[in-house]
């Protein structure tokens, strides 16, 4: 799930950003002054920071310029003046939008996500052609690396070839005869049910190493088989 930080010494303001947000599916932490901002974004690593300039212990210029010293995260910076030139500042500073007060929380959210959806665009045109990478999820096809969270996850031939083919799939139904046709050959003479042995140890080797929800599903779609789906969908 992705996670985003809420900064503003307006405790009004956090509530209701927090409600829209985590209406929207997202889990939102807050924070009301600059060291503490910071304090959380050391403990979180959150996805999204939306960041108010003006704040009691250290104002956003300065938060900005740190967390944009080890960072790349995308930054939402809210202000209760409008002026040109502190927008100019902000964005030079690293600031990937901004954002005047008072605000309509419904437009918060949209801006938030459509620069998650920017940053993943970005992120994807970067990735190395080998490189599969669905939310925690990654999968190197040249060494046949599978990390979950940065963490190894061991698979054998026939689950890495299964879980490797879903990925390359997304979002499209196979029924239990097309996997196997895919995967273990028009000649496999087994039951089409060691299907459903190989995805449940998948399911179970891959969420296992995450304490968090997964941002990926191998999803049953009863009565046809089965489809992989990424964060947009979980």
């Amino acid at each position: 799930m992705t996670t985003i930080l809420v900064v503003d010494d307006d405790h009004n303001i956090c509530r209701i950003t927090k409600l829209y947000l985590e209406k929207s599916g997202y889990k939102v932490f807050t924070a009301h002054d600059g060291e503490q901002a910071l304090t959380q974004f050391g403990q979180l690593s959150p996805d999204f920071i939306v960041l108010d300039i003006m704040l009691p212990k250290r104002d956003g210029w300065s938060i900005c310029q740190m967390i944009r010293a080890q960072s790349d995260v995308p930054i939402l910076m809210l202000t209760a003046r409008g002026h040109v030139d502190e927008r100019i500042e902000g964005l030079q500073m690293g600031a990937d939008d901004y954002l005047v007060k008072p605000f309509d929380p419904n437009e918060l959210v949209a801006r938030v996500t459509t620069i998650l959806r920017r940053t993943l665009l970005r992120a994807e045109a970067a990735a190395p052609a080998h490189i599969y990478e669905i939310g925690s999820l990654r999968i190197d096809v040249l060494s046949h690396d599978v990390t979950v969270e940065g963490q190894l996850v061991a698979l054998p031939k026939k689950e890495y070839e299964l879980l490797l083919f879903f990925v390359r799939n997304p979002n499209q139904v196979f029924t239990r005869e097309d996997l196997i046709a895919k995967i273990w050959g028009w000649d496999f003479e087994g039951e089409d049910r060691v299907v459903d042995l190989y995805i449940k140890r998948l399911r179970q080797k891959l969420s296992a190493l995450t304490e968090r929800k997964v941002d990926w599903v191998i999803r049953t779609v009863w009565g046809v088989g089965y489809k992989f789906e990424g964060p947009d969908a979980c």
